[in-house]
């Protein structure tokens, strides 16, 4: 449960929303779990006063895509290609048993934490059986974040839309939780669109939202295009990637109103085409950054950033700003998934996801200068000092307060062990 009261005080502050902005000596009030104040000197009666001298505060990060089951994967998929990745998931994830889906996933969910980042897209692929999908939610529910856990089908086939309707009836029934649900299935990229329509119909009786891979394929060379033929396109789409869609294939997802997830990083390294972050943006598509795999990518959100930040300056005219690419680790990637009433900045009445980062670290040192510029281009995971999630501290004086990190250090390790099949 939340503090009933807390004064984090005299911070550089920076909120995001409408757009990023930086004050100093600043203080932020919270107050069962949501903020309720920012502002100077701010009443202290009847807080727990976080002293944030000499501190960056600034809302918790939003990744709008990973595969939290690939943690037990790490590294496995670097200087190779998307066709090797694939390869690899095709390999090793069946080998996954329930308890090493919940473990690889408490492991990367604790990552997120200890980063600064407060919000996670589970796109969990792995669900070869209800006890895999059991797992992978019990293990966010432990962990402690913010999080849409998407039931994903496996890249070796399987899936049960018969699970998918268990999980959202019995599991993930309110939309106003900590741990929420969105379905990934394959989708019109990889999927016949007779599939697409019949999974598309349950998620509307559901309720549910959608995210999914997409991109130009051989079953279907403008899949934005087949799902508006269809009658399919949706307000409620979270599409990830599309680096090898068309312009107009993109104003189409504009014009539905979805959102979109860019994954830079990963996508660089696996050879998914030109940088895709800058043109969803021109084409009117609000768009936050994920992660996507740490099978070939770092997993903390600073590196994301820079490397959105890196590609912009190659790609893009206009080139993005550094707030530009801050709003989408913050307020964009909370509208992408449709959390943007209750995250993404510290407006008073938001819940209170909170990172506090420490200016008199080395590489931060002199930057109060300009702190979003910091936060982007110079700070990385070790500057975390506090996280707070709905108003409750979960790391402190840079250190995770909860779950066994040695126990699930061993118990990833064995899980890594068994995948590769050593």
């Amino acid at each position: 449960m939340p503090d009933t009261r807390i004064l984090i005080r005299n911070g550089h502050v920076i909120d995001t929303e409408p757009e990023p902005i930086a004050h100093s000596g600043t203080d932020v009030l919270i107050e069962g779990g949501r903020i309720t104040a920012v502002g100077r000197d701010l009443a202290s009666e009847g807080a727990t006063v976080i002293d944030a001298t000499d501190r960056i505060v600034l809302p918790g990060f939003v990744d709008t895509h990973r595969h939290l089951w690939q943690s037990a994967l790490r590294g496995a998929a670097v200087d190779t290609d998307l066709g090797t990745y694939l390869g690899l998931l095709a390999r090793c994830g069946p080998r996954m048993r329930p308890q090493d889906v919940h473990i690889a996933t408490l492991a990367g969910a604790l990552e997120c934490l200890d980063s600064g980042i407060t919000t996670q897209l589970d796109y969990s692929h792995i669900a070869y059986s209800p006890e895999h999908a059991d797992a992978a939610i019990d293990a966010l529910h432990t962990a402690g974040l913010r999080a849409v856990y998407g039931y994903g089908t496996p890249v070796t086939g399987g899936g049960d839309l018969g699970d998918v309707r268990r999980l959202r009836t019995e599991r993930l029934s309110d939309d106003s939780a900590l741990v929420t649900m969105a379905y990934a299935p394959l989708g019109p990229s990889f999927a016949p669109i007779e599939t697409v329509t019949e999974e598309w119909r349950m998620t509307d009786e559901l309720d549910l939202p959608l995210t999914f891979h997409v991109a130009s394929t051989p079953v279907s060379p403008q899949p934005i295009s087949a799902l508006r033929d269809a009658g399919l396109l949706r307000r409620k789409i979270l599409y990830v990637h599309g680096n090898t869609l068309a312009d107009d294939e993109l104003k189409l997802i504009a014009d539905s109103g979805a959102t979109a997830s860019a994954a830079p990083g990963a996508e660089a390294m696996l050879g998914n085409n030109a940088p895709v972050a800058g043109r969803l943006r021109r084409a009117g598509v609000t768009t936050g950054l994920g992660v996507d795999a740490v099978t070939s990518a770092p997993g903390d959100m600073f590196s994301l950033m820079r490397a959105a930040l890196l590609a912009s300056q190659i790609a893009d005219d206009p080139r993005m700003t550094v707030g530009d690419v801050l709003r989408m680790a913050t307020l964009d990637g909370a509208a992408a998934l449709g959390l943007a009433d209750r995250i993404g900045s510290l407006r008073p009445g938001k819940q209170a996801d909170v990172v506090l980062l420490r200016l008199d670290d080395i590489n931060l040192l002199t930057a109060e200068r300009d702190p979003i510029a910091a936060v982007v281009t110079a700070a990385h995971p070790h500057n975390v000092d506090t996280v707070l999630v709905a108003g409750r501290v979960v790391k402190a004086a840079g250190r995770l307060l909860h779950g066994d990190l040695a126990r699930t250090a061993r118990a990833l390790r064995d899980t890594a062990a068994t995948v590769a099949g050593g």
